[in-house]
């Protein structure tokens, strides 16, 4: 088993020596070569001294050590490699920490070879390969953000390389465990360990035999996930040192102090977690001094967006507009102020259990806030009477300590509200990332109110519209019974004398007095709609009943066949016939006579509709004809054409207009013909 030690790690340093000659030699796009190199020369030695020198010397304790931080070097220039301006601090934080664990594992190592007393010896010794763990995982995890890190274009050499790296600190880790727990050195885990360096040589050249350009992006996430994580390895390793030094210097109490020191420790640490005050300090603190902006642009926008887009229990969109923006400086609670007469009022609220604000508007923040846009920090105005904002801000804002800052939401050159923010669990000033930041999100939740406001007007004006559309088929119907009327009242001035006269004014009077109650029975709450299913009718002398309905207002004449079937609906029918030739008589001279004909060829029955009226133009045709509340007769509605069509289409007929201007006008209503068996089958259905 030493003889196969001795040759894998031999093998191991001629591969790593290889492969650091040809990264020294050869330019890859995108890869930083001379710390690669030097990596792969530091492991090179590191193998070379194991199977020279041995493992347990300490001058291959040392190459181990020179070996751990090159990698550690080489990691943290991949990191930063896309840093346009500045690099992240908080990386060289992270890396540094883990670095000097390494360095203070190799300084324990030393001392447990000097140390004269062989006790103390094994303890220092156990607490350099815990801190060796230590490292181990801390790099792991540093591998984890780098791989995290890579970009969608990352090509495969750097995720083989970083997967090699993974491998390779992995075999560390494994090592190091076995030792730990074994409180013994077997030949049996180093040797595979060697084997696992033969493997990540192979993998290591395999990605250096592809070249491509490498992206690597560092995100805020994983860069506070890293210090969480080291701070817990820093926790840890604290932890076993202090035992140990507990175990060395307790004698008989060592057990009950190692266990009161752990437990009380624990405690503090989760009670200093769970402060919402500290977390807020660190987390500003880390902000300022380990990136070049407090704010995560990206993550905050996303948050927004979602919670503005995704109601959460089902809350209105006015609590959503609030949360959203309190959530972009950690403010607990926040309140919507609306325009209201020309003032701001109270709106929805966010956790806001503070005391309750007046009812009354204020007009003065309105407008100082519509002229000026600014985002009001009621701090500064308590602090200094002359603010430029205190005339402006009401009295009840100040006295409410809560009261923290006031952000516009403009829209175009209105405003649409303002949000008042409570003060976060860390009291600080705003400052101009802040302002900015509110800006841009107060334009963008005024434009969510703006449109949430547009829709509910359009609802109404829809609901209005739908109203009227009924209404004006009621004004349709009752103007052409008062048109009738009116004529008939007129006509009967000169031929009351004739009894042909008065029997059509008793048939008009009478059909008016039909129509009407029907119209009344439409609009009654218990209508069910038609009168009859459509079944085999006799259209002619439903035809003729109509004709004889209008010659008492106009000349009407009928034409074509005797007898013709269709599948109709005998009101529907003589509801839309009636609007055909009303229109017809409202388009033509008092001395041309409307015409109804009638035709059927055993496959279909024609009704034309026949005036020799003004006409209409085919564009008119086209586009306006058959649409509701357009008309080309002065104080027209534009609804007859509308209604007949939806009463040919509801019988599955379909209705045709010939027209030419100043020559009159035909409506064609082509039906489906009826066999005469079928006559009265309907009926009796």
């Amino acid at each position: 088993m030493a003889a196969l030690l001795l040759w894998l790690h031999a093998l191991a340093a001629l591969l790593f020596g290889a492969l650091a000659f040809w990264a020294w030699r050869t330019d890859i796009a995108g890869l930083p070569r001379r710390p690669l190199a030097f990596a792969l020369a530091t492991t090179a030695l590191w193998a070379l001294a194991i199977a020279g020198i041995g493992s347990t010397d300490v001058a291959s304790w040392f190459a181990e050590t020179l070996r751990n931080l090159a990698w550690l070097g080489f990691m943290l220039v991949l990191h930063r490699r896309d840093a346009q301006t500045r690099p992240p601090i908080a990386l060289g934080t992270v890396y540094g920490v883990v670095a000097l664990v390494q360095i203070a594992a190799v300084t324990l190592t030393l001392i447990a070879y000097v140390h004269p007393d062989p006790g103390a010896t094994a303890q220092t010794a156990n607490a350099a390969v815990l801190m060796r763990m230590l490292v181990a995982v801390a790099a792991l995890v540093l591998v984890q953000a780098l791989w995290s890190a890579l970009g969608p274009a990352t090509s495969g050499p750097l995720r083989t390389l970083v997967i090699a790296l993974a491998c390779m600190w992995c075999a560390e880790f494994g090592l190091y465990t076995f030792a730990y727990l074994a409180a013994e050195w077997r030949i049996e885990p180093l040797a595979l360990r060697g084997l696992a360096y033969l493997a990540i040589a192979l993998a290591i050249g395999a990605a250096l035999q592809r070249k491509g350009e490498w992206k690597i992006e560092v995100s805020r996430a994983v860069t506070y996930q890293s210090l969480s994580l080291v701070a817990v390895g820093a926790y840890f390793a604290l932890l076993a040192l202090a035992t140990s030094a507990i175990a060395t210097v307790g004698g008989a109490n060592a057990r009950i102090l190692q266990t009161a020191f752990v437990l009380g420790s624990t405690a503090a640490i989760l009670t200093l977690v769970a402060n919402s005050w500290l977390r807020a300090w660190l987390k500003v603190k880390l902000a300022k001094h380990l990136f070049r902006h407090r704010y995560d642009y990206r993550t905050e926008w996303m948050r927004f967006t979602e919670t503005l887009g995704a109601p959460q229990g089902g809350a209105a969109l006015d609590e959503r507009i609030v949360k959203a923006i309190a959530d972009l400086t950690e403010s607990p609670s926040g309140m919507l102020l609306v325009p209201d007469a020309g003032g701001l009022g109270i709106g929805a609220r966010w956790n806001w259990d503070h005391a309750t604000p007046p009812i009354a508007s204020d007009t003065a923040l309105s407008e100082h806030l519509q002229l000026t846009g600014r985002i009001i920090e009621l701090d500064a105005v308590r602090r200094s009477e002359d603010h430029v904002d205190a005339v402006a801000v009401p009295q009840w804002m100040l006295d409410l300590p809560e009261a923290w800052a006031i952000v516009p939401l403009p829209h175009l050159a209105e405003l649409a509200g303002a949000i008042l923010l409570a003060r976060p669990a860390l009291d600080r000033a705003l400052d101009w990332e802040d302002f900015d930041l509110l800006k841009v999100a107060g334009r963008q939740v005024a434009s969510y109110l703006a449109e949430s406001k547009a829709q509910d007007a359009l609802a109404e004006a829809q609901r209005f519209e739908e109203f009227n559309r009924r209404f004006a088929f009621i004004l349709h119907d009752i103007k052409n019974l008062v048109s009738q009327l009116t004529l008939t009242a007129r006509n009967a001035e000169r031929h009351a004398d004739k009894p042909e006269f008065r029997a059509d004014m008793v048939a008009t009077l009478q059909n008016s007095a039909e129509r009407m109650n029907a119209l009344l029975a439409r609009l009654s709450q218990h209508h069910r709609g038609r009168a009859e299913a459509p079944h085999a009718i006799e259209v002619v002398a439903l035809v003729e009943r109509v004709a004889g309905q209008r010659k008492g207002q106009h000349p009407v004449v009928t034409a074509g066949v005797q007898s013709a079937i269709a599948h109709a609906d005998p009101i529907s029918l003589e509801q839309l016939l009636g609007h055909l030739v009303q229109n017809a008589i409202e388009a033509s001279p008092a001395n041309e006579p409307v015409t109804l004909s009638v035709s059927a060829d055993g496959e279909r029955v024609a009704i034309d509709v026949i005036d020799q009226g003004c006409g209409m133009s085919p564009a008119f045709i086209r586009d306006r004809l058959f649409k509701p509340f357009v008309s080309s007769k002065e104080g027209g509605f534009g609804i007859g054409a509308f209604e007949a069509r939806q009463l040919t289409q509801a019988m599955e007929g379909q209705i045709e207009v010939t027209s030419r201007e100043g020559k009159g006008t035909r409506f064609r209503v082509i039906l489906k013909a009826a066999h005469p068996a079928d006559l009265g089958m309907g009926r009796a259905a």
